[in-house]
């Protein structure tokens, strides 16, 4: 190991024994890495682990309490200055000026930065060939999507060339598409000679990275290439496959409780030590039970289970049946829900000159899990909003829970729960404030509002948080308090706007444990998501762009219809290319844009 000292020459970034706390809270304990020029170092841990506070240690924006870390050979305790002229640092808050244009962000931050005469003009002319981004210059940055923003802000913060970067997690909330792209102008900069060190909850972007380091609690447990990490597995991995994916979950979880199951669609991953040893017994267990299956297959780890492995996957404060949860249970209340959860017949919106849904047409079966996927922009959230009755249609209908979407409004609120895409909850109340506050919205009270808000906070894992100020809640614990708010009154649909995003993976798994509860139990769910490994979870699903829908069927319906094939090609150097939901979104979505462009050529268009 190379000393402090010795490294300085080398690395472009540095942390040894790098410690920050925060009155008694250890944020960062001791974390050391280092990263060489033109290399990408993912950071990856849960919610509250530490990769802000690191980012922001490396940055100067705090001071360490103790240790040492360095930028391109400056100190970053006592040389900030110097740190902040050789980086550009991109945060998890959006840092752009709404009402300002895409020109009128960067010339900002030209001005910020020091960046003028000729330079200045070569390097706008270049960042923004370099991200697609010119046809959009004039727009207000307000109106842009959510990859274009994540683009704006990374061209403001590589407007005077910097040495290293640091993001941290720049593609929340982003859609494959955008992503895909992102990625590609951050390969073009590591052959720069750039250096990037990235916090990311996506596990197939830490895929990317040259090495990883997994963090929980303030430290680095482990870190090392891809490749290197999944061989700490020590669990092998046996995937079956069955209609009955959820039946069959829930059964082993119940005869062989320590052994960790985990559905994927109609997909099962189960960890064991020895494979032969446990396809016997499992082959035995379902055929006694007579759930139907194809055969076992052992596959590689992904880091995913790498990092669930490391971390734990706990599933305390899933809606599994114990001895421990209260009596009350989730159920789809008194009334008998229709056969047709939603039913949606030439749905339109229109803004103004822009068709935001354009004909949509779909029904959902009560009781299935019914994936809506879509580039940022392609009219999901405005979908949702008419089929919750908060938008009226311009043209079109639709029935939700039997109650029609415009003239029922009313009556559809109070048979839906509806958690949106921006976190809705009072921050200034406590846990418990928020509960009895949405309880009282829903009517509930007395002894019957006291049982459904034990019965949430179990369900929620925060029974012992009941005092805390929901604004202290990581990412994680919100998504589950929000959840657990739209749900109290027993809806027999819920409308999921993609609730886990930005949320890392074992709480993305905990939280998929509860829609596959609430899926069983018959209660339809609603769901749109940015993460592919997710729509593989759902019964069903349906593509939209630009507010029109390009393909619907099951993931594995989807998944045959793709015509190209994916060769999976696995070098250490570059990241794996692998078939999956994220290919066959793009495939199609590139379809449709030929397919528009060839339109446009026949008619003569320019």
């Amino acid at each position: 190991m190379k000393s402090f000292v010795e490294s300085e020459a080398t690395a472009a970034i540095r942390a040894e024994n790098l410690t920050k706390t925060f009155n008694d809270t250890i944020a960062v304990d001791g974390v050391s890495f280092e990263v060489s020029p033109g290399e990408i170092f993912g950071l990856v841990g849960p919610d509250g682990a530490g990769k802000t506070t690191t980012l922001r240690l490396l940055s100067s924006i705090l001071d360490p309490s103790s240790g040492k870390g360095a930028i391109a050979g400056f100190d970053v305790g006592s040389e900030s200055t110097k740190v902040k002229e050789q980086l550009a640092y991109m945060s998890q808050r959006f840092g752009l000026y709404q009402d300002l244009s895409v020109m009128e962000n960067i010339r900002f931050y030209a001005d910020l930065y020091g960046v003028t005469g000729s330079e200045r003009k070569e390097r706008v002319e270049e960042l923004l060939d370099f991200s697609n981004m010119r046809p959009f210059k004039k727009r207000r940055a307000g109106k842009l999507s959510g990859g274009m923003k994540q683009k704006l802000q990374l061209i403001c913060a590589l407007i005077h060339t910097p040495k290293v970067l640091l993001l941290d997690e720049p593609t929340n909330g982003v859609d494959p598409v955008s992503r895909r792209d992102f990625w590609k102008i951050l390969y073009r900069l590591l052959r720069e000679g750039v250096s990037i060190l990235v916090t990311t909850a996506y596990l197939d972007e830490a895929e990317r990275c040259d090495r990883v380091g997994l963090i929980n609690h303030g430290r680095i447990i482990a870190a090392g290439t891809p490749t290197e990490l999944k061989e700490l597995m020590d669990d092998h991995i046996l995937s079956l496959k069955s209609s009955r994916a959820r039946a069959i979950q829930h059964y082993l979880r119940e005869i062989m409780p320590d052994m960790r199951v985990n559905v994927f669609g109609d997909s099962l991953h189960l960890n064991c030590t020895d494979p032969e040893e446990t396809e016997q017994h499992v082959t035995m267990l379902l055929n006694r039970r007579g759930l139907t299956y194809s055969r076992f297959q052992e596959i590689p780890p992904s880091l995913e289970d790498v990092f669930v492995g490391l971390l734990g996957d706990d599933r305390k404060g899933t809606l599994q049946e114990s001895e421990s949860q209260p009596a009350v249970q989730l159920t789809v209340g008194k009334e008998q829900p229709p056969a047709i959860a939603v039913d949606v017949s030439h749905l339109t919106r229109r803004f103004g000159n822009f068709t935001a849904v354009n004909d949509v047409s779909f029904q959902v079966p009560a009781g299935q899990i019914f994936g809506f996927l879509g580039p940022n922009g392609a009219g999901k959230s405005t979908t949702i909003r008419m089929l919750c009755g908060l938008l009226s249609p311009s043209d079109g209908g639709g029935r939700v829970a039997g109650f029609d979407i415009s003239r029922q409004t009313e009556e559809i609120k109070q048979h839906i729960g509806y958690m949106s895409q921006k976190f809705s909850l009072y921050e200034d109340l406590t846990v418990e404030e928020n509960i009895d506050f949405y309880g009282g919205i829903y009517g509930l009270s007395g002894s019957r509002l006291q049982e459904k808000k034990e019965w949430a906070l179990h369900m929620s894992a925060l029974a012992d948080h009941r005092k805390s100020l929901t604004a202290i809640l990581s990412v994680g614990w919100k998504q589950r308090l929000a959840l657990a708010c739209a749900i109290l009154h027993e809806p027999p649909i819920i409308f999921l706007d993609e609730p886990t995003s930005g949320v890392d993976p074992v709480s993305r798994r905990r939280f998929w444990d509860l829609i596959y509860t609430m899926a069983d139990r018959g209660i339809t769910v609603f769901v749109t998501t940015h993460y592919m490994e997710e729509a593989e979870y759902c019964d069903r699903l349906c593509l939209i762009y630009r507010g029109e829908i390009i393909a619907m069927g099951s993931p594995e319906e989807l998944k045959d219809h793709q015509q190209e094939d994916i060769l999976d090609l696995r070098i250490d150097s570059l990241q794996p290319i692998a078939p999956s939901m994220e290919d066959v979104f793009i495939s199609l979505i590139e379809e449709v844009d030929r397919n528009r462009e060839e339109g446009k050529k026949e008619e003569g268009d320019p």
